[in-house]
């Protein structure tokens, strides 16, 4: 007996509001060889799935403690039957060919193990929320075109890494590379797997046809401390941990000043506090961070040549959240 093509896996919190429209969403689909895992991480009372909803999912679990966002996907994933399985956020609202869009984009693409979803602005439609997951040089990471006009043009390309809102991936794959790295609870997460990913050669492709409408920071607010606080720990641990030898100490002091810079930014917006929070436990992980360098540097098979080439490096791209997607090669 086989599972279903696609295990889709949903962790919620605090998401009660959010839930109704995307199961009416996922219930659209006219690709419908599919499951749903659906993760309570904890809710406060009265923000948790409500009875229907755990009625409309494939499995639900209802977490004692809230694990996080990672820890709860790699839950998820250990529950999945699907040969691939897609991170969809309660607050990603997929059209009703997004999964059609991504199932036939296996066929077009057979050798590539990972696939991003257009994400498009649910409050202003004619503005994207991200078009795959840029990895600047610096060590920065961030969305590509967040908040900019939807191009006209846009088409598939090769992306650094799928933002985790919608996000597809090989079950085997998936699983190879350990899932989300748990120690980072939420935030950067997705761009630290994407990393691992490339270091072992793997490929991604953001498809402009497979789309979902995403509120983003639903449950945590953008510029929230909580927000702040683990976007800025987890972004100096995905440098230390990822970045290979060579590249490490040629690019560690342009993400130090990076990293200032942010700072000073995030100070004028009022987060100063968090920033600082983040950054210094950030540098007290040092340790584990580097630790865990060693067994992932191990695992590098692609080059130090073909990693950077999927790097951004233009600033310009960084200040402008820039749409950053290479050409698709094919042997």
């Amino acid at each position: 007996m086989t599972g279903p093509s696609v295990s889709i896996l949903i962790v919620a919190y605090k998401s009660r509001a959010h839930l109704p429209r995307l199961f009416d969403c996922l219930d659209a689909q006219t690709f419908r060889d599919f499951e749903t895992i659906l993760i309570d991480n904890a809710s406060p009372e009265g923000s948790e799935p409500d009875a229907a909803t755990q009625a409309r999912a494939t499995h639900f679990v209802a977490n004692p403690i809230n694990t996080g966002f990672a820890a709860a996907n790699n839950q998820a994933s250990k529950l999945a039957k699907g040969q691939w399985i897609i991170c969809l956020n309660p607050d990603a609202f997929p059209e009703p060919d997004w999964l059609e869009a991504l199932m036939a984009a296996t066929k077009r693409y057979p050798d590539v193990t990972a696939f991003g979803s257009t994400q498009i602005l649910d409050e202003d439609p004619s503005q994207l929320d991200g078009a795959g997951d840029v990895y600047h040089a610096f060590g920065i990471p961030f969305r590509g075109g967040y908040r900019k006009p939807w191009p006209s043009d846009l088409a598939d390309g090769q992306a650094f890494s799928p933002c985790a809102a919608a996000s597809m991936w090989r079950a085997d794959v998936f699983a190879l590379l350990g899932g989300y790295e748990e120690s980072y609870f939420c935030y950067c997460e997705d761009v630290d797997l994407g990393f691992r990913h490339r270091l072992a050669g793997g490929e991604v492709v953001q498809l402009a046809d497979a789309q979902v409408r995403h509120m983003g920071s639903a449950s945590s607010g953008r510029l929230s401390d909580f927000a702040v606080y683990h976007g800025t720990r987890n972004r100096l641990w995905t440098f230390i941990r990822n970045m290979p030898g060579a590249l490490f100490w040629l690019l560690l002091p342009p993400h130090l000043a990076a990293t200032l810079l942010l700072w000073a930014h995030t100070a004028w917006r009022g987060a100063g506090p968090a920033y600082g929070r983040g950054l210094g436990d950030g540098l007290k992980g040092w340790g584990q961070a580097w630790q865990a360098r060693g067994a992932i540097q191990a695992k590098r098979t692609v080059s130090l040549s073909g990693l950077i080439r999927q790097f951004a490096w233009s600033p310009l791209s960084l200040l402008k959240r820039a749409i950053v997607l290479r050409q698709i090669t094919r042997p």
